[in-house]
């Protein structure tokens, strides 16, 4: 398994703890190393589906069944939810949250970070730098959209969208008006955002555990796609960030309510612009571009955080 070559070991703690992750596929990379992860400083670990779950609200007090028998005796959840299973990802989330279990990514930061608006609109509130921004209710006045983004080209995004899915770049205003049409038609969301060219078809993921940046990784988009997504075919380097860099990454983090959060940042001319902040972020590409040992640095933090 990755990382097993790895000569530095984390110290086994002498209170073990029951940990539960959410995950829908034991298999997935990220869902691995945190169990690993978890056995390798002595704790019990379990993965469960979060979609099998029951949730039963009573009187007496919340609780969950899964498969053949109630969840108890839980120190610790560590939520792996995907995008498209929010709503019931997070409401056992808050099951877990009610029955007093620690969540190392609260129910409240998911639904935060998933709703990209919102997290934009928090970010800027906090004085976060961001791309210029505009949504609007499907409106006809395509030029003054486009112009209150900086004009073209720019980038248009689905509010659902994931891993570079639903994002288009509009290099001229007949392209722009083509595709807000085209989405104001199918009653999509999207906001329109400015380009940054400089850039480069690059980005930063700086991952942050516990108020600290654990590792930093420069995404560069295959050439001619301007999607730094790893998914989409990008590829990665380590880098070191700059001050400013770490401290955004951290008080975007913080901003939107998470304790492991993914930021992804753009270099700008006027500084590092936050383009989102991903409550699930993937360990894959972060571990096996910074030789980091992220899903431990999790484990930690949950260590820090639950009282025995």
């Amino acid at each position: 398994m990755y990382l097993s070559n790895i000569k530095k070991r984390f110290r086994k703690i002498d209170t073990p703890m029951k940990i539960a992750i959410l995950s829908r596929n034991s298999n997935l990379y990220s869902t691995r190393r945190l169990v690993e992860a978890a056995i390798e400083r002595g704790h019990e670990a379990h993965v469960i589906d979060h979609l099998k779950c029951n949730l039963e609200i009573e009187q007496k007090g919340p609780s969950i069944f899964y498969l053949d028998k109630y969840l108890e005796g839980y120190d610790a959840v560590i939520p792996r939810i995907g995008a498209s299973v929010t709503f019931y990802g997070t409401a056992v989330i808050r099951q877990f949250e009610m029955m007093d279990v620690f969540t190392a990514v609260s129910s409240r930061g998911i639904v935060h970070s998933r709703d990209k608006l919102r997290c934009l609109q928090v970010l800027s509130k906090e004085g976060i730098g961001l791309p210029k921004t505009v949504f609007t209710n499907y409106s006809r006045n395509v030029e003054h959209v486009v112009e209150s983004a900086g004009g073209v080209p720019v980038v248009l995004k689905l509010l659902e969208g994931t891993q570079g899915l639903g994002v288009v770049l509009a290099e001229n205003q007949n392209a722009a008006q083509s595709v807000l049409e085209a989405f104001n038609g199918l009653k999509a969301r999207v906001i329109v955002q400015e380009f940054i060219r400089e850039a480069k078809g690059a980005d930063i993921r700086a991952f942050v555990v516990d108020g600290e940046v654990v590792g930093a990784m420069k995404r560069q988009g295959k050439e001619g796609e301007f999607r730094s997504n790893l998914h989409r075919g990008g590829s990665s380097r380590i880098i070191e960030l700059t001050e400013e860099e770490r401290d955004v990454a951290i008080r975007a983090a913080k901003a939107v309510g998470l304790g492991i959060a993914g930021v992804d940042m753009l270099q700008s001319e006027r500084g590092p612009l936050v383009l989102e902040v991903n409550s699930s972020p993937g360990l894959e590409g972060i571990e096996k571009t910074t030789k980091e040992n992220i899903a431990g640095k999790i484990i930690q933090f949950i260590e820090k955080n639950v009282k025995k």
